[in-house]
């Protein structure tokens, strides 16, 4: 063999290592982008299931009742 074909084949086992290398840490970054994803939408649905089961606020109650009863006090005379 040649010179030539020598510096092809080395060239193009590089380039298959670095397509693998590129493969390889693609389907890394996918799997944490697909597992980042899959925990917020459980967190999400965990999030607005406890906000429904919550009682709604403003519905109309006071939360803070004024002390009723009783007679008036006497204003003193100034």
């Amino acid at each position: 063999m040649n010179g030539v074909e020598d510096s092809f084949r080395s060239k193009r086992a590089k380039l298959d290592k670095t397509e693998t290398t590129t493969r390889i840490a693609r389907e890394i970054v996918d799997a944490e982008v697909a597992k980042r994803e899959a925990k917020t939408q459980r967190l999400r649905l965990a999030r607005l299931a406890r906000v429904a089961a919550e009682p709604a606020k403003g519905s109309g109650k006071n939360e803070y009742r004024a002390p009723s009863g009783g007679k008036p006090k006497a204003k003193s005379p100034a």
